[in-house]
């Protein structure tokens, strides 16, 4: 554990989190600022700063990804469709260097990308 990683002192419970899903390995819990109907975070117990870490180990990533699937089926997000997205590094908008998918859904989301 990372003392000061926000997701690690979720783990820990010492941060109160809307825990919709839980493993022995992961950990998913509503975004406090959804940018969807519905949004939330799956992360490993296990701290990885980024995907390119988390990569290093392939069953922490599968339990990752089983995970993510899991939400989504049980949030109802697998009728209409859904997106996973991995942030990783500062460019592409990762704030909090504990890696985590976000699974994003509930209504049309849009292009993937901002126009510039």
């Amino acid at each position: 554990m990372d003392h000061d990683c926000l997701f690690c002192r979720i783990v820990a419970g010492e941060i109160p989190a809307t825990i919709v899903h839980e493993t022995e390995t992961t950990l998913a819990f509503r975004d406090i600022d959804p940018k969807a109907a519905v949004h939330v975070l799956v992360i490993p117990k296990e701290h990885y700063a980024d995907v390119v870490a988390l990569a290093g180990d392939p069953a922490a990533s599968a339990d990752l990804l089983a995970a993510a699937s899991s939400v989504a089926e049980g949030e109802g997000l697998t009728g209409d469709g859904f997106r996973v997205l991995f942030n990783t590094g500062r460019f592409a908008g990762q704030e909090v260097f504990h890696v985590h998918a976000h699974v994003l859904g509930g209504e049309p989301l849009g292009p993937m990308l901002a126009l510039r």
